[in-house]
């Protein structure tokens, strides 16, 4: 598609709103309206878009009169909300009723049923990749030492658990030793489920990141970035497997070189 003129971007916590914001402009886009998140988005970003309004977490009906009035008809979503403040919500109307007509509460039918809200507005949301080619991981060693004999047999097994563990809507992240499952990523996130495997696999550990099967790439995008690889690190991972075309690397070059640094093999999974 050509780049719009004018993107609405609702914005969460992390390095991941800087890179649709810097690959947007890259791509052409001129003029960039910010929806932050109140304790959540960088304060950073402000400089970096042409608009902001800020939103509280679960105050949907002022999220859709920001997306009416803002004369964009693309919008994206990026970066995380932390899970305590999903317990934490002060809902309007809008946002109770949407909720209550969800009979399944997690991220894919939450953001599915605003993505339809801001289609009811006007407002399309794009893939979470749109812009992000150049960011995706790609098949095969990405980065640090070739993966051994037995690291990749764990890289495999690990592939298969976690495809089934996030079919299932647990997590998406698996840790794996010689065959056997240390910890499963659940409600926690990516980075505290790697810190509880890695303590028990000691060392030498791996652990793999997949999409859901059918995600939405409207939003949940699966990530990993400098913060992921320093809780590998802390616990001795020797490999990181993540599914190769859906994974997006934030701040790619940065990634390769801490994982050469410190012998952190990336490898990019796919289906077999």
């Amino acid at each position: 598609m050509c780049p719009p003129e004018k993107l609405l971007l609702i914005a969460g916590s992390g390095k991941y709103p800087f890179l649709v914001v810097h690959s947007a402009r890259k791509a052409g886009v001129q003029h960039i309206i910010l929806v932050a998140f109140e304790g959540e988005t960088s304060p950073e970003l402000v400089g970096w878009v042409d608009e902001m309004h800020t939103v509280r977490v679960g105050q949907l009906s002022h999220l859709l009169s920001v997306a009416r009035k803002s004369g964009a008809d693309y919008a994206m979503a990026a970066g995380q909300i932390a899970p305590k403040n999903l317990f934490d919500l002060c809902l309007d109307m809008r946002a109770f009723l949407l909720l209550a007509r969800l009979h399944k509460r997690n991220a894919e039918t939450l953001f599915g049923a605003v993505a339809d809200e801001l289609a009811r507005v006007g407002v399309e949301l794009l893939p979470a990749t749109t812009f992000l080619d150049n960011h995706l991981a790609g098949e095969g060693l990405l980065a640090g030492p070739k993966i051994k004999f037995r690291a990749m047999k764990d890289l495999q097994f690990g592939y298969q658990i976690a495809k089934e563990i996030s079919r299932l809507d647990i997590g998406q992240t698996v840790v794996v030793r010689k065959g056997t499952v240390l910890a499963v990523e659940a409600f926690e996130g990516t980075n505290s489920s790697i810190l509880r495997g890695g303590k028990l696999g000691r060392e030498n550990t791996t652990i793999v990141k997949v999409a859901k099967p059918n995600q939405d790439m409207r939003f949940d995008v699966p990530t990993i970035g400098i913060t992921t690889l320093e809780c590998a690190s802390s616990v001795r991972v020797q490999s990181v497997g993540i599914e190769a075309h859906c994974t997006l690397l934030l701040e790619k070059d940065r990634l390769i070189e801490y994982a050469n640094l410190h012998s952190l093999s990336i490898y990019g999974l796919k289906a077999s």
